[in-house]
């Protein structure tokens, strides 16, 4: 999906949405409404987009009605922006023996480890909605260990905050734990995957101060 294209034909992608102002907080609370309407704390002159990731933008909004705000932080370098999308659509997206579910279930259970705000919000979401089930959102987020899950999915998360707290200690039977539970090879190198790569966004995440689009916390709910 994310092309290389020469500099010579690149375009800018302006932005549809005007920030929305903070709401005032109910009398007496003495706590400030919360306020995602940032995307991140850093900031960095916008960039000029492929037509590939206009495109790719365009997209986003016709299906999700707006555009993650994680991709927004990352379009001030467009090189930046495509490496990211392709390595995040192919890992999420693409044909896998784990569920986008279950995939979706690493990034939330890695993230809690982390407390990225960012990743827990949008792929909290992501849980409610694929499953249907806001609750296992919920515990995804707080404790994955309080859900009723199968054995097989309680050994691919059990693994994936393994890689997050202490990858250094992963050995053989780490993994033949794993081939018990019926997961291939392959699925083991999914796993391992989906889990570094939201170890490696949790922290730019964090570090940026990125701040998740404010539909998230409503939806699946």
């Amino acid at each position: 999906m994310a092309r290389k294209t020469s500099k010579s034909n690149v375009l800018a992608y302006p932005s549809k949405k005007p920030a929305r102002t903070a709401e005032k907080p109910p009398p007496g609370s003495g706590v400030p409404r919360q306020d995602d309407a940032r995307v991140m704390a850093l900031d960095l002159a916008p960039g000029t987009l492929s037509p590939a990731m206009e495109a790719y933008f365009k997209k986003c909004e016709e299906k999700l009605g707006f555009v993650p705000n994680v991709l927004l932080a990352y379009a001030f370098d467009n090189a930046k922006l495509e490496a990211f999308a392709a390595f995040y659509n192919d890992l999420m997206l693409a044909p896998s023996g784990l569920s986008k579910l279950e995939r979706e279930m690493i990034a939330v259970v890695v993230s809690a480890q982390n407390r990225c705000f960012y990743c827990l919000t949008a792929h909290g979401a992501a849980v409610r909605v694929y499953s249907g089930d806001p609750a296992l959102g919920e515990m995804m987020v707080m404790n994955y260990r309080a859900a009723k899950l199968t054995k097989k999915q309680r050994a691919m998360l059990d693994f994936a905050v393994k890689i997050t707290n202490e990858s250094w200690a992963i050995e053989e039977e780490d993994r033949e734990r794993l081939r018990r539970a019926g997961f291939s090879d392959r699925d083991i190198w999914d796993i391992a995957a989906v889990a570094g790569f939201f170890n490696m966004s949790n922290r730019v995440a964090s570090a940026s101060d990125m701040r998740p689009n404010a539909v998230y916390h409503r939806q699946g709910r």
